[in-house]
């Protein structure tokens, strides 16, 4: 069974699922990696060249491929879970945890990156959480604080695994 992360983006699906593939011994996965790796491109480089719609179809694909994987820990993107085929996709090869972290814990930790192109302007990244919050709730089989450190939020969800 894999144990699919999602979340905002910033609140920390990577570095969590990181942490939680070496405790739990498993293979980690990144969606946002699997597509740049693909692609050949930054994600950041997909959204400005060729849209958001395109970037969607590649991580509907991840999707897809990774309910043919067994025993991993993944990372989806922050607007994956949010699009209901995608949820569907993934839905039978395992669980999806939420990682549910505050705006304001997520703002402190993405800074003034420049890397996430949905999160240039702050009210409108502010907008975006509000619009998917219940979407994750929904897709969510189980909810996790995400505002505790990588490490904790890991330890927590591999209990819940054992």
């Amino acid at each position: 069974m894999n144990i699919i992360l999602c979340g905002f983006m910033g609140s920390g699906k990577t570095v969590v699922g990181t942490e939680l593939s070496k405790i739990m011994g498993r293979r980690f996965i990144d969606t946002d990696e699997m597509i740049e790796q693909e692609q050949g491109i930054a994600i950041k480089a997909i959204f400005a060249a060729y849209g958001e719609e395109y970037f969607r179809e590649f991580e509907y694909k991840c999707c897809q491929k990774i309910a043919d994987m067994k025993n991993c820990v993944v990372s989806t993107g922050g607007g994956a879970m949010t699009f209901q085929r995608n949820v569907d996709a993934v839905k039978n090869s395992g669980k999806i945890v939420l990682l549910d972290a505050d705006f304001s814990v997520i703002c402190d930790r993405i800074g003034n990156s420049n890397t996430r192109p949905l999160f240039a302007d702050r009210e409108k990244a502010k907008a975006l959480y509000d619009e998917r919050k219940s979407k994750y709730l929904s897709a969510a089989d189980i909810v996790i604080d995400g505002n505790m450190s990588a490490r904790k939020t890991a330890l927590e969800i591999a209990q819940l695994f054992k």
